[in-house]
């Protein structure tokens, strides 16, 4: 199939550091070449990809200083985009509705999918100006705020089999990855630690907009010992530091879209404990490759409990649910049901 994937011009695909969205279109549009598709890649310009990159800006949007105006380049994109359409079967996008006005009234079929929340009126107002748009969701937990409008299914998220595997480490502290955020309750993830007598170690970035909440909240609770803040890592880096963690905290508190962290963890073999806010519940077997826990003290028996857990279980598990492979078929599939629907030509198979 001749497939279009347009990505958030935000961060590289895929990002150099912290970025969700980025790298999962990174991982399925690196899946969809291998598997011999043709893909085009809308992105910015120090993406790397294996497919065609058509960039409407030379560098991602967040590390460029010199921007000024960062809606200019979104709009160059979109522009770029309807005029190349006519040369797809499918064109699949990952930047919410930004496209949904100019796409509803072109012919080729598209289909978005929806990486973040849900329950913004603002949000749901402008996707309910496009009731015909196709939308995938990443976890059912993510439509609830949104029940009425055209889901053509969900695709839970995946990795490379091999990008992040167990490394042969003593696992000796907890851990927690992402972002220093109110929503994420890094601050009961240090709480909780505390609790169960284990040092935390902290990968994570902190975004401008949560700056006064790490500085009021995280900054005093640091102390280099039992709660220490190592930074954002990269790929490279995760392998041996989710190895080395007992368990990841996940004690957010906002209804989580997915949680590719949790996944993460799972390739190392790492369990998980989190609360069962949003996607948890689909994501974490409680009792397999992790526990679900609804406050502080459950989350302590939960840690004293780890040892019941096996690690290579959890790595097959990871195996059987979360590839990047699973989740490229899933999409193809999606794909095929559109274009047939609407009738397009004879679709043309690569390689």
């Amino acid at each position: 199939m001749r497939i279009a994937q347009i990505s958030p011009l935000s961060e590289a695909v895929p990002p150099k550091l912290y970025g969700g969205t980025e790298r999962v279109v990174s991982f399925l549009t690196e899946e969809l070449v291998a598997m011999g598709h043709e893909v085009t890649l809308f992105a910015s310009g120090d993406s790397r990809t294996a497919a065609t990159l058509v960039s409407a800006w030379p560098t991602a949007l967040r590390l460029d200083p010199s921007l000024r105006d960062p809606l200019a380049p979104h709009i160059v994109q979109q522009e770029t985009v309807g005029r190349m359409a006519g040369q797809f079967d499918v064109m699949h996008f990952h930047t919410d509705y930004q496209a949904m006005p100019m796409m509803s009234r072109l012919p080729t079929p598209y289909l978005t999918t929806l990486h973040g929340r849900l329950d913004l009126p603002e949000l749901q107002a402008a996707l309910r100006c496009f009731p015909q748009s196709s939308l995938v969701s990443i976890s059912d937990s993510q439509r609830r705020p949104l029940p009425d409008v055209n889901w053509i299914g969900t695709v839970h998220h995946g990795l490379p089999e091999k990008l992040l595997t167990p490394q042969r480490v003593r696992p000796s502290y907890l851990a927690f990855l992402g972002r220093i955020a109110p929503e994420k309750r890094p601050d009961r993830a240090i709480d909780i630690a505390r609790a169960a007598g284990l040092p935390l170690r902290l990968a994570a970035k902190v975004d401008r907009v949560d700056q006064e909440y790490f500085e009021t909240t995280i900054r005093p609770r640091l102390d280099g010992t039992a709660a220490t803040l190592i930074g954002e890592i990269d790929e490279a880096a995760k392998p041996k530091f989710l190895s080395g963690a007992k368990a990841l905290l996940m004690p957010i508190d906002w209804p989580e879209p997915f949680g590719l962290v949790m996944i993460e963890a799972m390739a190392c073999g790492t369990p998980v404990i989190a609360y069962p806010a949003g996607s948890v519940p689909e994501v974490v077997e409680d009792g397999v490759t992790g526990y679900i826990v609804r406050n502080e003290a459950e989350a302590v028996a939960a840690i004293r409990r780890l040892d019941r857990l096996d690690r290579t279980r959890i790595r097959r598990r990871f195996e059987e649910r979360f590839t990047a492979r699973r989740m490229a078929e899933d999409y193809v599939d999606l794909y095929r049901g559109m274009a047939q629907t609407v009738g397009r030509p004879r679709l043309r198979v690569v390689g």
